[in-house]
């Protein structure tokens, strides 16, 4: 990865824990900050169970299998920009949040959607 560490995807409960990453989300995710032109800030990578509960994340979710990344985002000019960075990377799954952008890439659910919080 150019432009991110593992640790930045840490569960807060469980250092190291960014490593359990998806290596092939990571590389679309680095292309997409690569295009993006900006420092991303991921607010939530990996989750484990506990910390999922913890912050009210569905059973299902997929940072519990490290297809996802919660990204702040504060004005709506910034949030436009990471949107089209993120889909021009090919991804195609995106939840739009007030102060954060959600992406994943997990082939168990539907791909073409994006959702908002």
């Amino acid at each position: 990865m150019k432009h991110f560490t593992f640790n930045e995807f840490d569960s807060p409960d469980l250092e190291g824990s960014g490593i359990k990453m998806d290596k092939a989300f990571l590389d679309m995710l680095d292309f997409a900050r690569e295009i993006y032109g900006k420092p991303m800030k991921i607010n939530s990578g990996f989750r484990t169970a506990q910390h999922n509960a913890k912050v009210g994340g569905k059973k299902e979710s997929s940072h519990l299998k490290g297809l996802a990344a919660d990204i702040s985002c504060a004005t709506s000019a910034d949030r436009w920009d990471l949107l089209d960075s993120l889909i021009k990377a090919g991804f195609n799954r995106i939840g739009i949040g007030n102060t954060f952008v959600h992406v994943d890439c997990d082939p168990e659910k539907a791909p073409f959607v994006i959702w908002t919080y």
